[in-house]
């Protein structure tokens, strides 16, 4: 079903949907291949380590939020980001139900020389993209689009 954009076209609706999960997905997968060779990291790790290093204290629960993903697989992902000795629980003082997470000198290390790796990819994959008002536009209306999503809590998991 087509719908009116602000601009009076018709927008395509589902083809807008289908380009952008079609994009989302070859470029995660393209960073997935290039952390995997230069850190043995995937996407998935590299998020959830940014994360962790620019929200000190967090705990799975708030990982999961701003995921989207379930509480039992981010913690599942933690256990893993744990084992390859890359991030801590830590007890939480004010509640001991839940563990506070921190990354270990070598997670943040691992975060950090990662992130300029995917910062260089980006900058190559769709750097050329974004230029001039029609990049600025679409920037502004993904933006516009998660904040919708994310406080209406659409597509929030609910275990």
């Amino acid at each position: 079903m087509a719908s009116k954009s602000s601009g009076g076209d018709v927008a395509d609706l589902p083809g807008f949907f289908a380009d952008l999960v079609r994009c989302e997905t070859r470029l995660y997968n393209a960073l997935n291949d290039r952390l995997r060779e230069r850190h043995g990291i995937v996407t998935s790790q590299f998020e959830a380590l940014r994360y962790l290093r620019d929200h000190p204290g967090s705990r799975v629960a708030d990982l999961a939020a701003e995921f989207a993903i379930g509480i039992g697989a981010t913690s599942k992902s933690v256990d893993r980001l744990e084992k390859r000795g890359w991030a801590v629980r830590q007890p939480n003082p004010s509640d001991r139900r839940s563990s506070l997470l921190a990354l270990t000198d070598d997670g943040s290390r691992l975060a950090d020389a990662a992130e300029a790796t995917v910062t260089d990819a980006l900058a190559e994959l769709i750097g050329g993209t974004l230029d001039g008002s029609s990049g600025s536009a679409a920037l502004q209306a993904i933006s516009k689009l998660r904040s919708l999503l994310e406080g209406n809590q659409i597509g929030t998991p609910t275990g």
